[in-house]
């Protein structure tokens, strides 16, 4: 790990987490005029090309020789995950706004501190539990006027189930990486796997169909890309240069940062935005679940807190 930073680490994860909370709202607009496949088709695309120029101007092009028979595996299961991640990410999106996309996103994290409990014998923290029993909760209340949706499961509760869905696959590739990191860089293996992910999404992919995009919606097609590099990439350097439990502390305010870029680009664009239609019981579910995540992340800090 380099030498600590708090500032640029702290930079490093605001910007990271301003890319991820305004990816839906130009996801959203791409999914109206191109399929879900098409779209992370340019996603991975965009994103794999400019990693690989900046990868091999700084001389720092993952080695095949490295990658062993169970590292090629690995590979292989991020690529699935992180593929199956975006296109289920961008499928959503056609039925749900991206305040709801992003009240979700918390979902990963208790899902893989569950499956370290179940499966690694880890221990899961007082803090920790709170943290759970508040998101559940504000999830509850954030879609308190959604349940006659799920009732009937209609259009909006299958966006749900999609990015669900997402939010839950996203979790092979993050152990994918995980057990990569001996042999590779974050950036290598986010190269190996937007190229794989380009490569296996092309022959279903209908690249034509950028054509039918107005210039705006192209603008935000370029922009999924420019924001997934962006993103990844200061995410994984703000790793390097603060605590992981700081860094994650300012990823929970993916959800607010999101309601915030809504409000705001609705009121600069009411054409291409939609309102965000949410109750007054709904904002404080929102705000419930990202205590609960900020909760898990920061809570064990707490007792010495009180203690000093």
């Amino acid at each position: 790990m380099k030498q600590q930073q708090p500032l640029v680490g702290s930079i490093l994860a605001l910007v990271a987490t301003g890319m991820w909370s305004s990816l839906p709202l130009f996801v959203q607009q791409v999914v109206k005029s191109m399929d879900a496949v098409t779209a992370v088709w340019y996603r991975f695309a965009i994103a794999g090309v400019l990693l690989f120029v900046f990868l091999l101007m700084s001389s720092k092009l993952p080695k095949i020789s490295r990658l062993n028979g169970r590292a090629v595996m690995l590979v292989a299961l991020g690529t699935a995950g992180l593929a199956s991640n975006f296109w289920l990410y961008n499928l959503a999106l056609k039925y749900i706004p991206p305040t709801t996309s992003q009240v979700l996103s918390p979902l990963s994290s208790f899902v893989l501190l569950i499956i370290g409990v179940l499966f690694f014998k880890e221990k899961m923290g007082w803090h920790q539990k709170v943290g759970l029993f508040l998101l559940i909760t504000g999830l509850l209340l954030f879609f308190n006027q959604r349940f006659d949706d799920f009732r009937h499961l209609n259009l909006y509760s299958l966006g749900v189930i999609f990015m669900m869905t997402s939010t839950l696959v996203w979790i092979i590739y993050a152990l994918a990486q995980k057990l990569l990191l001996d042999r590779l860089t974050p950036q290598q293996i986010l190269l190996l796997i937007y190229i794989g992910s380009a490569v296996i999404l092309f022959p279903i992919s209908e690249v034509k169909e950028a054509a039918k995009l107005d210039h705006f919606q192209l603008i935000c097609l370029i922009l999924t890309g420019l924001n997934t590099i962006i993103a990844y990439g200061c995410y994984a350097e703000a790793l390097s240069r603060w605590d992981i439990s700081k860094v994650s502390a300012i990823l929970t305010q993916i959800p607010v940062f999101t309601l915030l870029f809504s409000h705001l680009a609705f009121a600069l664009s009411p054409t291409y935005f939609s309102a965000v239609e949410l109750n007054w019981i709904s904002y404080f579910g929102a705000f419930f679940v990202v205590l609960g995540a900020l909760f898990s992340a920061l809570g064990h800090k707490l007792k010495y807190y009180f203690r000093g």
